[in-house]
């Protein structure tokens, strides 16, 4: 059962190992220069880190990001051309009566072969997964965005999750719509669509977010807005290398009412830094909800415990569903 399984998916076995040479060999070297540019930037003594994240932004960015969005991608594509047509091509062929008139089981055929091509799925996506994360580790050390929702899905082990249900939910849309094209199509459309809702209404709450007083400071500020009614918020913002939730907090004063335009105006405009260093001193916060840096394992752990589940429940459907009346 094993070999007759390798040999009709040594094809897209191969393919897969061609593919994961080119990446890896990109990604390799692509990490090399980007160590390099390490240490010449930010490794030095009295390095200018402020100019080396402009430097690495420039270069690194869009390079790191597209490869990004393509190990998240590579376990829908996996779900789509490996899991999908496992069954829907068995049964558009027809060859399905001939398979279970044998004296292997439906339940056992199915075990082999959705073990044998999600093994393939998880060594693939963990390969480049590892290779982009050790790549990219020195550009999310120094930018400490790794909660970032284009970052936190391409590193280290939320992939694997990914691939794990992707392929099971392939077989199993494959089994329940028995044509390939449409399931291929509609295994593609709900991991696009998971991958969206996941991030947006699933992650922000699988551990209760640290809520508290924070000052407003040019080191956590980037720029601030009025509201219609006067009261400033702020732009932007940072705590090192947490997820923040909040979206342009309000600002209160020191004395806990809304901030207004008012007291800003109050301080000179001869430098933008005496500017700073005025608002600084009249007690200016807000109130931020973020989830905290050293969460970040925890995160990966639970994410990829979420589709792990999500996969089990596919996989004991389809294996209760197998043997029930498919002819």
């Amino acid at each position: 059962m094993i070999w007759l399984t390798w040999r009709q998916f040594r094809g897209q076995a191969l393919v897969a190992v061609a593919v994961l040479v080119a990446l890896g060999t990109y990604l390799v070297v692509l990490g090399l220069r980007i160590r390099n540019a390490y240490e010449v930037n930010v490794g030095c003594a009295g390095c200018d880190v402020g100019a080396a994240k402009d430097v690495f932004e420039n270069a690194y960015f869009t390079p790191l990001l597209l490869t990004g969005f393509l190990v998240v991608l590579v376990p829908g594509i996996l779900g789509a051309f490996w899991g999908a047509p496992l069954l829907a091509r068995e049964f558009e062929s027809g060859t399905h009566r001939l398979v279970w008139n044998q004296s292997v089981t439906r339940t056992r055929w199915l075990a082999v072969k959705l073990g044998f091509v999600t093994l393939a799925g998880v060594l693939l996506t963990g390969a480049l997964s590892l290779l982009l994360t050790w790549a990219a580790s020195p550009y999310d050390r120094l930018f400490e965005g790794r909660f970032d929702p284009l970052l936190f899905p391409a590193r280290n082990i939320a992939p694997l999750g990914y691939a794990v249900f992707a392929v099971v939910a392939g077989i199993t849309v494959g089994l329940l719509v028995r044509r390939t094209l449409p399931a291929m199509a509609i295994l593609l459309a709900g991991f696009v669509l998971l991958q969206i809702l996941i991030p947006t209404t699933v992650r922000p709450h699988l551990q209760p977010a640290v809520t508290e007083t924070v000052a407003w400071t040019a080191a956590n500020a980037r720029g601030l807005q009025l509201n219609g009614a006067g009261e400033v918020r702020t732009e932007g913002f940072a705590v090192p290398g947490a997820w923040v939730l909040t979206g342009n907090p309000q600002l209160f004063d020191a004395s806990g009412q809304p901030a207004n335009r008012e007291q800003f105006e109050d301080c000179p405009h001869t430098s933008p830094d005496v500017h700073k260093a005025c608002v600084e001193s009249k007690g200016f916060h807000m109130v931020l909800s973020y989830q905290p840096a050293d969460r970040y394992w925890t995160f990966q752990w639970l994410e990829l415990g979420l589709y792990l589940v999500l996969a089990a429940l596919l996989a004991g459907f389809a294996f209760w569903r197998i043997p029930r009346g498919l002819n």
